[in-house]
């Protein structure tokens, strides 16, 4: 999967560069995310702006990263959420754990950065 990782200020942010999230893919993903956790990142944001299509996979993988960050009294949000994306996450209620932002600036200022 191909995925960047930055920084900015207190919030590690981990950016997909694909169109579509999808269950092959995942392992990555989560590893990549999981491994900011275990360094000690308590704020993260997922770049989800490429992204046109996510599976029912990708909204387990989210909630358990959700569930993983929490344990530690971090938080996981994500920014550049296209509309269909946003759809689909909302039918599930994922937005009742995670934050849902069109732009990473409101994102990002959203943890107070």
């Amino acid at each position: 999967m191909n995925l960047k990782t930055d920084q900015s200020g207190a919030v590690s942010i981990v950016r997909v560069g694909e169109t579509r999230m999808m269950y092959p893919m995942l392992a990555d993903f989560s590893s990549t995310v999981s491994g900011l956790i275990t360094a000690g990142a308590r704020n993260i944001l997922i770049d989800v702006s490429p992204v046109t299509y996510v599976d029912s996979a990708t909204i387990g993988c989210f909630m358990d990263l959700y569930r993983t960050i929490s344990g530690v009294s971090g938080r996981i949000k994500l920014s550049g959420v296209q509309k269909r994306v946003e759809t689909m996450l909302t039918m599930t209620g994922t937005q009742n754990f995670i934050p849902l932002f069109t732009d990473e600036a409101a994102a990002l200022k959203s943890f107070g950065a």
